[in-house]
């Protein structure tokens, strides 16, 4: 059994390098946002670059970070986690570099993988390190530092953007890297999986990268996205079939079994659809329409940082207590309030009146949910199959997101130039908070209906922990054989 304490330096060493890792996947998954409109005028790119420019890196991060969370498991978590954090300053070094919106998108996918290797291990080395007793404030920890790393983004982006250049928002990655890596060596001790098992399957990364090549693509009208969304869709059956026939197949369909585990995975889905098409959206709205500064617009978001930094590892310890019911059914409620407020941020907005008090409430709802969503998660699965879930949970985390990046414009009404029109982009925003926050309203009604909270006491093996929520083992219900609940 896992046996290091929170409190003991082996364990700071682990909590801090697992954060360090992560938080550079969730800073250049927020960083380049407030970056794009610099980035638009010193390439000459239209919306559909920019959307690339983030896609790019959330396609292959969401397409392969199964792979990352299942080589993790096979050979080793501690050095696939290493390779993942140099590969990922490798590729941001390129994108610091590149010299056109095609070289920059390339890198961005490259990252992408390198962030798929990172991103699943540092939260299965936690899992797999701490003792049970402290795993719910470790997770804690690691979602609020590690959120640091998403929530300062917009302010690093911006303030990089004025000074040195938006190419800076990419090379900063790499002191960070050097940093990281012989760290992990030396104090994070090696796991993996007994039981870990399965092969890459390419379909699932296919489907996305299609779908959303149509969704980006859909205002031009072209025969190509039509083929593009059939084939995406196609590629997705396809990859479901394949998991479900094929021995040893890299996502065992049976982990839904567990209905915790999909009843979460779900309400990810809701939530960070909502928040990537918010933050990817709201620092153009603070400079194409408010006429803000990118370090004005990356400091206006700065809000969020400091509620996640102070509660967020209270948040975790709530849940363990509670159940993770409650925090995810309110949690995406407070969230959704806070985007509706942002529908007063319009030309001449007040930071104090408009934009901070939404930011407030947008970030209590996201300390609410986002501790108790990253411990449910893990605890819903066996330790030998944490880096499975951790990459599942990842992937629909990131496959939410990026087809929100690339469906929101264009359910909004955003055309190619909208971000060099100010009274179309605001009009186009308003409709997207909208849609924004009817997804997190229906992620709470999804909580509400369907993750369980255990009976406090409970000692039914039903209720047995698996980390720091109690929720049943893994396992398939045997009334059903192994069919997915």
């Amino acid at each position: 059994m896992p046996d290091v304490r929170l409190a003991s330096p082996q364990g700071r060493w682990i909590l801090f390098t697992t954060v360090l890792g992560s938080g550079m996947a969730l800073l250049d998954s927020t960083v380049v946002n407030v970056a794009l409109p610099r980035i638009g005028e010193d390439l000459d790119a239209d919306l559909a670059a920019l959307q690339w420019t983030v896609n790019a890196y959330l396609v292959t991060l969401a397409g392969l970070i199964l792979l990352g969370g299942a080589l993790g498991d096979r050979f080793g978590r501690r050095r696939v986690f290493v390779v993942g954090v140099l590969w990922f300053a490798a590729a941001s070094l390129l994108c610091g570099i590149a010299p056109n919106e095609g070289v920059l998108i390339a890198a961005r996918a490259l990252q992408g993988a390198g962030g798929a290797l990172l991103t699943p291990g540092s939260l299965a080395l936690i899992q797999a390190s701490f003792h049970p007793d402290d795993r719910g404030r470790a997770v804690g920890l690691w979602s609020g530092f590690g959120g640091i790393g998403a929530a300062v983004g917009p302010f690093l982006g911006g303030w990089l953007v004025d000074g040195p250049g938006w190419r800076w928002v990419f090379l900063i990655n790499v002191p960070l890297a050097v940093l990281c890596a012989p760290v992990a060596v030396r104090h994070v001790p090696e796991s993996s999986g007994a039981e870990a098992k399965g092969r890459f399957d390419v379909l699932g990364a296919v489907a996305l990268a299609l779908v959303t090549y149509a969704l980006i693509g859909a205002g031009d009208g072209s025969p190509l996205v039509v083929v593009s969304a059939v084939a995406g869709l196609a590629a997705a059956v396809g990859f479901v079939l394949v998991e479900k026939r094929r021995p040893g197949p890299m996502m065992p369909l049976e982990i839904f079994a567990s209905r915790q585990f999909s009843a979460v995975n779900g309400v990810t889905l809701c939530v960070y659809a909502a928040f990537g098409g918010f933050f990817f959206l709201a620092a153009l709205q603070l400079q194409v329409v408010v006429g803000w500064s990118a370090l004005a617009a990356g400091t206006a978001l700065l809000p969020t940082t400091a509620l996640m930094l102070l509660l967020s590892a209270r948040s975790g310890e709530l849940a363990d207590r509670i159940g993770p019911r409650l925090p995810l059914t309110v949690g995406p409620l407070l969230c959704a309030a806070g985007v509706l407020m942002t529908l007063r941020v319009g030309p001449g907005a007040s930071y104090a009146v408009d934009v901070l008090p939404a930011l407030l409430v947008l970030g209590l709802g996201m300390v609410a949910l986002v501790a108790p969503l990253t411990a449910s998660v893990l605890a819903s699965v066996d330790t030998a199959r944490a880096g499975l879930a951790s990459g599942v949970n990842n992937a629909a985390a990131r496959a939410a997101g990026l087809l929100a990046v690339a469906a929101l414009p264009l359910l909004a009404g955003m055309g190619p130039e909208a971000f060099r029109q100010p009274e179309r982009f605001d009009a186009a925003f308003d409709r997207a908070m909208l849609l924004c926050a009817g997804i997190l309203v229906a992620g709470a009604l999804l909580a509400a209906a369907t993750v369980r909270r255990p009976a406090p006491g409970c000692r039914r093996p039903e209720c047995r922990t698996h980390g720091s929520v109690a929720v049943p083992p893994l396992e398939a219900d045997p009334r059903r054989g192994s069919s997915i609940a």
